[in-house]
């Protein structure tokens, strides 16, 4: 006889495991727009709250930011030297 208990899950809700780990139900993921791979700010608040903030991507945060550093025309003639 087994004598394992099955415990009865409820959506949207989730357990810190033995390791520390938590999984994060998937439609929780797909609203707050992460994905696999995205890097993630961990915070923890008062009163047991725990919250999580995808980190931007530097890229985007800093593109269009230097704007006006070059005169005209200088960058697309740098670019042809790489031809």
């Amino acid at each position: 006889m087994d004598k394992s208990v099955k415990v009865r899950r409820r959506r949207g809700f989730t357990r810190v495991s033995p390791k520390h780990q938590v999984t994060i139900p998937v439609e929780a993921l797909a609203r707050a727009g992460v994905h696999v791979g995205d890097p993630l700010r961990v915070e923890a608040r008062a009163n047991g709250e725990i919250v999580l903030t995808r980190e931007g991507n530097p890229l985007e945060r800093y593109a269009g930011s230097l704007t006006g550093l070059y005169p005209p025309g200088e960058l697309e003639q740098l670019r042809s030297e790489w031809d």
